[in-house]
């Protein structure tokens, strides 16, 4: 008995050990689409200030495909040891519902971490488009046909839209699903005449004329674009339809592990090099502990679960 419990007592020591030891390699952050996407933007900003407090370098790769849920199911099967991440938008509270078959829960299948950041979804046209608002934009909606990029299937640009053009204003507008940084090159190249985008990948491009904006989806306008009306104030009320990013890690990943991320990100957040960049792009830091993340993203999956009900969209 003595033996088997001195065995058992050098297992536990072992595992804690080796819990205490982490991070001992690098880490992989799977992001759930493409290079210059938000959720890559917002992964890469981070990854430097995590990979100094870490000791480790925290390597970015890129895994889109499927609305996200190419990366979403590896990392779910990945090993649940904190040394692959999966760092996602929105979208992963909105698949479940959206497509017939996500591959996963957006409860019960993965980890929350933290969640990062916020920012609002930007409406936006061509220049050569003859509509400076809301209202002259749907009005040549009504009058002929027009079609409308979004950042994928099941994000809330493509989510947001549908409710604001289908729902609300009576309008047919196309919807053209793109991967995110291409729907924001798809306008300002000419090939579709109107986005609807988070705003990383487009607010440069606002600056330098390249866009014209029309409304912002936060209940206040962005401080990136000031000038900007929100749609909530163009005759849309309480309109809103916000872009979120979180990380997530396998559902067995050790909690001391999950805790010293969450705590590591949040620091990161807090860097002044890392507020800065947020603000240029209309990003909003959050501080959330796990428990709170994981509330949050519960909601998430419910709201968003019944506007997919609601509006009967799917994705094969």
């Amino acid at each position: 008995m003595r033996k088997i419990i001195l065995t058992l007592c050098a297992s536990l020591l072992g595992m804690i050990s080796s819990h205490a030891a982490y991070p001992e390699k690098p880490i992989r952050i799977v992001v759930a689409f493409a290079p210059a996407s938000s959720t890559d933007i917002v992964a890469r900003l981070l990854s430097e200030p995590l990979s100094a407090s870490m000791g480790q370098p925290v390597i970015v790769e890129n895994k889109p495909g499927a609305g996200g849920n190419i990366a979403t199911t590896g990392v779910m099967n990945a090993p649940a040891d904190g040394y692959t991440l999966l760092f996602h938008s929105v979208a992963y509270a909105v698949n479940p519902s959206l497509f017939k078959n996500a591959g996963y829960d957006g409860v019960s299948d993965l980890q929350p971490v933290a969640l990062a950041a916020f920012t609002p979804n930007l409406l936006y046209v061509h220049p050569d488009v003859k509509a400076t608002n809301l209202a002259e934009l749907l009005a040549l909606a009504r009058n002929g046909k027009m079609a409308y990029a979004s950042s994928g299937n099941g994000t809330t640009t493509h989510l947001g839209a549908e409710l604001l053009f289908k729902g609300l204003a009576k309008v047919d507008i196309t919807h053209v699903p793109f991967q995110p940084a291409a729907a924001t090159n798809a306008v300002v190249s000419g090939q579709v005449p109107i986005a609807s985008t988070s705003m990383p990948p487009a607010v440069p491009f606002v600056k330098t004329g390249k866009v014209r904006p029309i409304a912002v989806t936060s209940l206040k306008r962005s401080p990136a674009l000031p000038d900007v009306p929100t749609v909530a104030e163009l005759g849309y009320k309480n309109f809103e339809a916000n872009t979120w990013f979180a990380v997530f890690a396998p559902k067995q990943t050790p909690p001391a592990v999950l805790e010293m991320l969450n705590q590591k990100i949040t620091a990161a957040l807090n860097q002044k090099s890392v507020k800065d960049r947020f603000d240029t792009l209309s990003l909003e830091a959050t501080q959330m502990d796990r428990p709170t993340a994981a509330r949050y993203i519960e909601s998430e999956v419910q709201k968003w679960g019944k506007l997919v009900k609601d509006m009967n969209l799917q994705v094969e």
